[in-house]
């Protein structure tokens, strides 16, 4: 086992197409924002049904430009949960607010929904519900209590490109969704997200912060008939996304849902193999009706049972030549967070428990049965299992 090849815990799948688009965007000669952004946001506004789409550099610059929109002032808060990457309660405090934070769903890791109406004061400005893994948050009961209290909602959809609640692809409707096109998502621009909105006033005002508050921009000042000159409405940021980015991205987006199918297939043959492992606690689905995206799986390593805690696992994995991923520490036991926010282990147990077992195992488009097997073969090997 030791011999074999080192399987990741992830690759993106890149065509040949995409790479030719690639190259053809270098041999152009424009490989900053240009006709493949704006062609890449039509496509994009037609995957999602929706009005507006705006490309960026990040999912992390999305989530800024968004909040600098709402104009949080101190004291204003944000709900969001402790079980996501660290970019989503930095942007709160970016942008000059506070995070509130509530606990997960012991099974599905997202939001518990009935925990967010005590968390909301006269202060409350928000909620950031975060689509763990590709799992969509129940969305009909939150934007309920949002509407109630007349609070925006913006989703932290970075692992939610193509998933579905209730038969509505997330990005067709609702308030806001942010979405990731880093190399691991589930489909890539390198690196990337973007802004998908039914605002269009919102929309103005991150096409403007998205490229230093200039009101026009590079492309259209350049060529033939462009005009060097333009003003700035605002102080804005470097946030947006390249050409070459989005030639990738036009053909991923094409893509995108036959890797989720593939996913799917992955996802649905580890959880036949691993049911009932003492050593694991698998991630549960709920009841409403969805497709989930699959961006990770990832099953708990339960230290009592398993003889080893997650950190030992993915160690042992390593040694067999398998790449895992750790999808996340829970972020309010950060020191940053503790230090300036109170934070403490004890305040979200159900976040800790996750944060403490939880392990992504291996799982993209290009992995096959064989690799799969590989990975289970592995697990069984390290817990000892005959």
């Amino acid at each position: 086992m030791p011999n074999e090849e080192f399987l990741p815990f992830s690759r993106p799948t890149i065509s040949q197409e995409a790479i030719d688009e690639v190259v053809a965007c270098i041999r152009s000669g424009w490989i900053t924002t240009g006709p493949r952004v704006k062609q890449f946001e039509e496509d994009l506004k037609s995957y999602c049904s929706a009005p507006h789409a705006l490309a960026l550099s990040s999912a992390t610059a999305g989530l800024h430009l968004v909040l600098a929109t709402l104009k949080l002032q101190p004291g204003d808060e944000v709900i969001t949960t402790p079980m996501t990457f660290a970019a989503t309660l930095n942007t709160i405090v970016l942008t000059g607010g506070k995070p509130v934070l509530v606990d997960v769903e012991p099974g599905t890791y997202n939001m518990d929904i009935s925990r967010i109406e005590q968390a909301i004061t006269k202060h409350t400005r928000a909620i950031m519900p975060v689509h763990f893994a590709g799992l969509p948050v129940d969305l009909d009961p939150l934007y309920d209590i949002a509407k109630r209290h007349n609070l925006r909602v913006i989703e932290d959809a970075a692992h939610a490109i193509g998933t579905r609640y209730k038969d509505r692809r997330i990005g067709s409707f609702g308030d806001i969704q942010v979405f990731s096109f880093h190399p691991n998502k589930n489909m890539t621009t390198g690196e990337g997200g973007c802004v998908v909105t039914r605002d269009g006033d919102m929309a103005s005002d991150v096409a403007l912060l998205r490229f230093h508050g200039m009101d026009r921009e590079a492309w259209n000042r350049f060529g033939k008939k462009g005009n060097q000159h333009y003003e700035i409405i605002a102080p804005g940021f470097k946030y947006n996304m390249m050409d070459m980015q989005a030639a990738l991205g036009l053909h991923q987006l094409k893509q995108l849902d036959g890797f989720i199918k593939r996913r799917t297939e992955l996802a649905l043959r580890y959880q036949k193999f691993l049911a009932g492992w003492p050593q694991l606690s698998l991630p549960r689905t709920p009841a409403y009706s969805h497709l989930h995206a699959w961006h990770l799986y990832t099953p708990l390593i339960k230290a009592e049972t398993a003889g080893m805690d997650r950190d030992a696992f993915m160690q042992g994995m390593k040694e067999r030549n398998i790449g895992t991923g750790l999808h996340y520490r829970a972020v309010h036991l950060y020191p940053y967070y503790r230090e300036h926010f109170g934070f403490k282990r004890g305040d979200f147990p159900n976040a800790e428990a996750v944060s403490d077992g939880i392990v992504s195992l291996p799982l993209f488009p290009l992995m096959t049965d064989a690799d799969q097997d590989r990975v289970v073969a592995a697990m069984a090997d390290l817990f000892k299992r005959s």
